[in-house]
């Protein structure tokens, strides 16, 4: 498959809450993260596609979980999602040590993040 699904995002209002139930409901391993952004929780599920957990980056906006395809290109792909009637919610933004990221609104208004990993 040229673009998989690679990795699941919970945008969340409370973080704590989040980890919390999150911890409890799965056998989920949880590792925190400081991020020049804010806390990240990566969510490594034993098998399949991994995720994580953040604050939602969007003020006031309900709690989501966000699927992000694997891209070859980054800047490329989010380029070609604008000219296609994408919105773009998050530039291309650098995550150290892991790879690039950006975040874009098709235009029916469904949010998907784009995921380039380190070479």
């Amino acid at each position: 498959m040229a673009n998989p699904f690679v990795h699941i995002e919970l945008n969340t209002r409370d973080l704590d809450a989040a980890k919390g139930f999150y911890g409890e409901l799965f056998d989920w391993t949880m590792k925190e993260l400081a991020l020049p952004n804010g806390t990240y929780i990566t969510i490594a599920v034993g098998g399949g596609t991994g995720g994580g957990m953040r604050v939602h980056p969007v003020a006031g906006a309900p709690s989501s979980w966000l699927p992000y395809v694997l891209v070859n290109d980054i800047e490329a792909a989010t380029s070609k999602a604008r000219a296609l009637g994408a919105s773009i919610v998050e530039d291309v933004t650098e995550i150290p040590g892991m790879g690039w990221m950006s975040i874009i609104r098709d235009p029916t208004g469904a949010a998907l993040g784009l995921w380039k990993f380190l070479d």
